[in-house]
């Protein structure tokens, strides 16, 4: 597992409330595979080792893995080498998913994201050590709408909130995954994503908590604004 995504992705594998049902570790993973933070075709841990993770018996992580399956988010391989390994939703299925959805609560729930995100983006910025920098800077590398999954998440780990970072994981199920998709693709002739990353994580790293927050709101505003632009010609063209 690389140093970039160590953090994010401890946040999937935290233990579960003792009375934690089966949908709550489907919901725990299918956060994870809709955000990006389980690679397509990675291989998920045993159900063994899963159930000692969550804190849960073999036969709850039995049933998510079964419903997982049914929601084609998980194949299961035979023999050798076999178990069971991510399958990362399409980008037909983000459209279908973005179709689905009405203006006025796609409109609250980012507004909601956008206060998150900032506020965790100020509170790094008080509270980040320079080895969560270093790894908030090497989340800027890779595909642009992972880089984006994992920046913010590395952000709000930084933060040192396990609240936020959980925050961070349900805003990646219910509508990360169409924020970020490649799906939406910035103009690069007005605004690089990638600036923007280095922009937040400079001020981060200078503490300028105020500074950070805003960044990161417009940032995220602006990619609000792609998402709604997408809605209106997908949903009343």
């Amino acid at each position: 597992m690389g140093t970039d995504r160590a953090s994010a992705r401890s946040v999937v594998f935290a233990p579960l409330d003792p009375h934690s049902r089966a949908e709550t570790v489907v919901r725990r993973l299918s956060d994870a595979i809709t955000f990006g933070l389980l690679a397509d075709a990675e291989q998920l841990p045993s159900e063994s080792d899963l159930a000692a993770q969550f804190g849960v018996s073999r036969v709850t992580v039995r049933e998510a893995l079964v419903s997982l399956r049914h929601q084609n988010l998980l194949e299961t391989r035979r023999g050798r080498g076999g178990g069971s390994f991510v399958r990362a939703p399409a980008d037909s299925s983000l459209r279908a998913r973005l179709s689905e959805l009405s203006l006025p609560s796609l409109r609250d729930s980012t507004d909601h994201y956008v206060a998150i995100a900032g506020t965790a983006s100020r509170l790094a910025a008080l509270r980040a050590t320079p080895e969560d920098v270093k790894r908030i800077e090497d989340a800027a590398s890779g595909p642009p709408h992972r880089v984006e999954r994992t920046f913010h998440l590395d952000v709000a780990a930084a933060a040192q909130s396990a609240r936020l970072a959980r925050e961070e994981v349900r805003f990646g199920a219910e509508l990360g995954t169409l924020l970020w998709s490649p799906v939406i693709q910035p103009d690069q002739a007005t605004c690089d994503p990638r600036d923007e990353h280095r922009a937040i994580t400079a001020a981060i790293a200078d503490g300028d908590g105020d500074l950070a927050r805003r960044l990161t709101e417009e940032h995220i505003e602006r990619a609000v604004e792609r998402l709604v632009n997408l809605h209106l010609t997908l949903v009343e063209p």
